[in-house]
């Protein structure tokens, strides 16, 4: 029997759940319905606003021009962020370093980096001066704001045509920001850059504060920056003085000043002083009856000839300095005087040798290009060629090209086979054939001498020793498989590389040995120093002394510390078995009469590159021959050019001067016969009856012995004795 009460309440939940059922779906249903008609009626109104045809073409076109340009402007914002960064508070106020450079007699040779001259107000600017400015680099610039459309636009069509000359779409604003912030780096990022920051000069900045800054700051060719400085260079005479013809001819410098620099060529000057005569014409601020007297009498700049030229040394000197200068080293001072190493008689005769030596042997050899990098034992830079020409190229081969050395790697393979106690000079090794795995190396007449000596191996330039030294350094270390026993070798190998003076890394493969890892020329000669020195690290320098813009002396290399890389006893076996590369070996053309000399040659695969790296106890020298894209030359090799250049430069550089033995070697040698061509090396104080060479350099040593004096509060030393850690050359920290 059923109860009564169970039975309402069932039905009534039974009701409910129906009931609630049919409310979500009556709602959900009115709720469709409604937005249905809601939609119906925004769609009503939005058709007023709808368009068709080309209308809606034209519409898509600019929304998405709209989103793009939003995307892009973000996109250059971000990489501009860069380049605002260096917009501080003080940044008109920052100065540039500007250097100036002394040969080590204290004769001027040079200046690098800016120093501006800004002493003339724009008022007192000659109103030609700033009219061919304007006219040629950018006339519409009283009107634009930073960045000229027209101009570019101009210059865009106006080069699409062709002919002889072209316009740049840059502003005068434009260039002063990239002259200010920015490289001259051929980049996208550069040119967003250089847009942002002009338009930061535009808010920050008048128009004539602006064309006043690039007026006085832009580089104006011969190692001038500015107009006022470039009037004095080019013409002798103050800016003010200047007639319309050699305002035409400072105008067209601005662009390109290097290649319009009078003093360099002077038809491409005048030719060019021709194009912004007629565009002060076009532009209405002269007449063509004005112009006339200038076309008929163009600029002549003063005669400014040079004899000796370093720019190769100067110009790797500069980024020693800047480096120096960014790592804190001369405090907050920016304009510097530095004492070089320089010497110009040998940087001279350097410079005619290879010029002279690819001259009359270029064609034979099919080699156009060649390095050349002259130390002291202890690293002083006497003189650089960084290639054939200077003017055609400035990329320096002696420091920046990276080439395999072939044998003249060796030494540092006999330096760590020496080290090691597992060799002496006449320790017997025979050459053999060897393999790492599936290769083998083959000597240079493709035969085996069989037993000989390490002396001997060294003159002759034998391949499989320095592999089988490297597989017997790593046997020492406990390694018994041979290749992994050849790569424990070359590691070591590499390590005396690098201690020696080598910067560059060494691809570690099982050629390594025999010189297939590639170096630079000024680090073959640093590394080769060590040998010349009694075997302390020689890191090449340009800096002797370096004094701020109100004289004091704020840095002396002599204060340097100096580390010993190798033992005295590696050394002298290393001078005695070089030297024999030169008396008996593939040297022989670089024997100096009465003077030892130890040296290595170097030929690699297709007689692509060729070396000779070799020292006196008083020089050190490394000679490349070579081309810059790699293809062979005609077979030359190491002990061929580079021998004989080496020969011609240091026959120069031993002239009158006090001949040093080589550490652990007796013999020094007798003095060359002095000729007149090798005089005494300051052509200025000679002129003058002031002191030679070898006077110069005996009191440079006394001065150095009075400094160390002075610094130690102990009695003198002779020069080289660095037995309790003083002497001229530093302090010595052994490892």
């Amino acid at each position: 029997m059923r109860l009564p009460n169970a039975t309402s309440l069932t039905t009534r939940i039974k009701r409910a759940a129906l009931a609630f059922d049919a409310w979500v779906n009556a709602g959900l249903y009115d709720s469709g319905r409604s937005a249905g008609e809601t939609y119906e009626r925004f769609q009503e109104r939005m058709n007023v606003f709808s368009v068709r045809g080309w209308k809606r073409g034209a519409l898509d076109l600019t929304s998405e021009a709209v989103t793009l340009g939003t995307g892009g402007a973000i996109v250059m914002l971000m990489l501009a962020q860069p380049a605002f960064n260096q917009t501080s508070d003080n940044w008109l106020k920052a100065q540039d370093l500007a250097v100036t450079f002394l040969d080590r007699y204290g004769n001027e040779v040079g200046r690098r980096g800016i120093k501006h001259d800004d002493s003339l107000k724009l008022d007192d600017f000659p109103d030609i001066m700033i009219k061919a400015l304007v006219s040629t680099e950018d006339r519409r610039f009283y009107e634009h704001w930073g960045i000229d459309p027209i101009g570019t636009l101009r210059a865009l069509v106006s080069n699409s045509r062709g002919g002889g000359n072209t316009q740049g779409g840059s502003s005068i604003t434009q260039q002063l920001a990239k002259n200010l912030f920015l490289t001259n780096e051929r980049s996208l990022e550069r040119k967003v850059n250089e847009a942002f920051l002009a338009l930061w000069l535009e808010s920050h900045l008048t128009k004539n504060e602006i064309l006043k800054l690039y007026l006085d700051r832009a580089y104006m060719g011969g190692g001038t920056f500015g107009a006022v400085a470039a009037a004095d260079y080019y013409f002798g005479k103050p800016l003010k003085d200047i007639s319309l013809a050699e305002a035409a001819m400072l105008a067209g410098l601005f662009k390109a000043p290097t290649k319009y620099a009078p003093h360099v060529n002077l038809p491409a000057a005048r030719s060019r002083a021709v194009d912004v005569l007629h565009n002060m014409v076009e532009a209405g601020f002269v007449t063509e009856g004005q112009i006339q007297t200038a076309l008929r009498n163009p600029a002549t700049p003063v005669t400014r000839t040079r004899d000796i030229t370093a720019d190769y040394y100067l110009d790797w000197a500069f980024g020693e300095i800047k480096g120096m200068a960014d790592a804190g080293r001369f405090r907050s001072d920016r304009v510097l005087t530095v004492k070089t190493p320089l010497d110009l008689t040998i940087q001279k005769r350097a410079d005619e040798v290879i010029q002279n030596t690819l001259r009359r042997y270029g064609d034979q050899y099919e080699v156009d290009e060649a390095a050349m990098v002259i130390l002291d034992p202890d690293g002083a830079l006497r003189a650089m060629v960084g290639g054939a020409d200077y003017g055609e190229s400035q990329f320096n081969r002696a420091t920046d090209a990276l080439r395999q050395p072939g044998s003249s790697f060796k030494p540092y393979v006999y330096a760590a086979g020496l080290t090691s106690g597992l060799y002496r000079p006449d320790t017997r090794v025979v050459d053999r054939p060897v393999c790492i795995g599936n290769w083998c190396p083959q000597n240079y007449g493709r035969s085996f001498s069989g037993a000989t000596t390490l002396t001997v191996a060294v003159a002759k330039s034998i391949n499989t020793i320095p592999i089988q030294i490297s597989i017997a350094l790593g046997k020492a270390m406990g390694i018994s498989h041979e290749a992994r026993a050849a790569k424990a070798g070359r590691d070591k190998i590499v390590d005396t590389a690098h201690r020696m003076g080598i910067t560059t890394p060494l691809a570690d493969t099982p050629s390594l040995p025999i010189g297939s890892a590639e170096v630079n020329v000024i680090d073959q000669a640093a590394a080769y120093a060590v040998f010349a020195n009694g075997g302390r690290k020689a890191k090449p320098y340009a800096a002797m002394e370096v004094k701020n813009s109100s004289g004091e002396v704020i840095y002396r290399h002599a204060d340097e510390r100096v580390e010993q890389v190798l033992s005295t006893q590696v050394v002298a076996d290393m001078n005695y078995m070089l030297t024999k590369v030169v008396e008996e070996g593939t040297g022989k053309r670089a024997q100096l009469e009465g003077i030892k000399v130890a040296g290595k040659s170097g030929t690699t695969n297709a007689y692509r590159d060729a070396w000779f790296v070799a020292y006196t106890g008083n020089y050190v020298g490394s000679v490349w021959f070579g081309n810059d894209d790699h293809t062979s030359t005609n077979k030359m090799t190491g002990g061929s050019l580079p021998a004989m250049a080496w020969h011609d430069v240091m026959e120069t550089a031993h002239q009158g001067i006090e001949l040093k033995a080589m550490p652990g070697l007796k013999e020094v040698g007798r003095a060359v016969a002095q000729t007149p061509a090798a005089a005494p090396v300051n052509p200025a104080a000679s002129a003058a009856g002031k002191l030679s060479r070898r006077s110069f350099e005996v009191i440079g040593g006394v001065n150095g012995l009075f400094r160390t004096v002075e610094a130690s509060g102990t009695a003198p030393r002779p020069a080289g004795d660095v037995a309790d850690g003083t002497g001229t050359a530093g302090r010595i920290a052994t490892p």
